[in-house]
C-alpha cells in the first residue's frame, strides 16, 4: 500500500510555465503535477498535488494533513515570507513536512530571504527548479522507509 503524500502549492504556482520563466522555468503546472505523481508512484507514494491562491484553503489542507498524519511537500509561494497562520498550521504537523522553492529565495530580493515556515519544517529544499520537488519526494520516501 502506498503512503499518501500531499504536495501543496501556494499563490501563483498554478501559473508555472508562463510566470517569469527565467526564474521559475518552463515546466507548466500540469507538468509539475505529472512529474510529482510519476515519481511518487516510482517511490511507492500516492502523491496528491494541490494549488491555491487562498491562504485559508492552504491552512485547511495543512490541518487535514496534521489530522491524517500525512507527509507534506509545500511550496508556500509568497505566503512563505509573512503568513503566521500558515506557519502555525505547519507547526501542527504530525508527519514530515518539507518546504520547497523552485528558485533560491536567498539569491533574490531581500524580502524573500525570510521564511516563517522553515523553522517548523523537517527541512527546506530550494533553488533546483522543479527538481526541488523531486528531491523533496525522495527525502520523504527515505524518511518514511526508515
Amino acid at each position: 500500500m502506498s503512503a499518501r503524500v500531499l504536495v501543496l502549492n501556494g499563490p501563483n504556482l498554478g501559473r508555472l510555465g508562463s510566470r517569469e520563466p527565467d526564474v521559475y522555468g518552463s515546466t507548466s503546472y500540469a507538468g509539475l503535477v505529472r512529474e510529482c505523481t510519476a515519481l511518487g508512484a516510482e517511490l511507492g507514494l500516492a502523491v496528491e498535488v494541490r494549488e491555491t491562491n487562498d491562504e485559508g484553503e492552504l491552512v485547511r489542507w495543512l490541518h487535514e494533513a496534521a489530522d491524517g498524519a500525512l507527509p507534506v511537500v509545500i511550496n508556500p509561494g509568497a505566503f512563505t515570507h509573512y503568513s503566521y497562520a500558515l506557519r502555525d498550521a505547519a507547526a501542527q504537523r504530525t508527519a514530515p513536512l518539507i518546504e520547497v522553492h523552485i528558485s533560491n529565495p536567498h539569491a533574490r530580493e531581500e524580502f524573500r530571504h525570510t521564511s516563517v515556515v522553515s523553522a517548523v519544517a523537517s527541512g527546506t529544499i530550494a533553488g533546483f527548479g522543479i527538481g526541488s520537488y523531486r528531491l523533496a519526494l525522495r527525502a520523504l520516501a527515505d524518511e518514511l522507509a526508515g
